[in-house]
């Protein structure tokens, strides 16, 4: 099967269908369905609102109106229930292929509950730049709050990506308490102590 990717905006593409990112409801209102609203007309969302609610997972076509294609097909991926929003766990409930949980993940506690309530597995990339050694603390190892540096989420590392620039910790004051902890020999393993011993046994 081949593909075509067209950055766009997905009103203004002509198709057979066009997908809408929907909630249970099938109100349409801002992002994907917000677009697809305002170029379809009032028409689309009253059509969909008439099919609605929806079971999460399922969907509904309507009518495309004045896009250009022949049906608007709405996938409630999101609750509609609560604060509206899609939650990894209401995605797992709604697909059958694994959900990866990613962003802003730090600590063991955070990935413990994800895994028992909402995830198949987690994604980690930035603190692995900020900080020498996210797995053994995650994995167990006791690695003291004063031995930590903490990833601030800032982007700076993998920005610069976008260009071919190497994905490396730019922000200083993170640089900084990394650069600190290594001359203190605070991410010193046992291994390399064990090595050491062996190299010169009487120093």
């Amino acid at each position: 099967m081949n593909f075509t990717v067209v950055q766009g905006d997905i009103a203004a593409q002509s198709a057979d269908a066009l997908v809408n990112a929907a909630g249970t409801s099938l109100r349409m209102g801002s992002g994907v369905a917000g677009a697809l609203r305002r170029g379809g007309g009032p028409e689309l969302n009253e059509a969909a609102m008439a099919k609605g609610p929806i079971d999460l997972g399922a969907v509904a076509v309507t009518d495309a109106f004045d896009l250009d294609a022949e049906v608007v097909i709405h996938a409630a991926a999101m609750p509609h229930d609560g604060d509206g929003q899609a939650t990894a766990a209401s995605i797992r409930d709604a697909v059958s292929v694994p959900v990866l949980c990613e962003g802003g993940i730090r600590e063991r506690g955070e990935i413990d509950r994800l895994l028992g309530d909402a995830c198949d597995a987690v994604g980690m990339a930035r603190p692995f730049y900020a900080e020498p050694e996210p797995p053994a603390r995650l994995l167990g190892r006791d690695v003291s709050a004063d031995t930590r540096v903490v990833c601030e989420n800032c982007n700076n590392c993998a920005v610069p990506q976008a260009t071919g620039a190497p994905g490396v910790c730019r922000t200083p004051a993170v640089l900084a308490r990394a650069g600190t902890l290594r001359m203190e020999g605070a991410y010193d393993t046992d291994a390399e102590t064990a090595d050491a011993d062996e190299a010169d046994p009487e120093g």
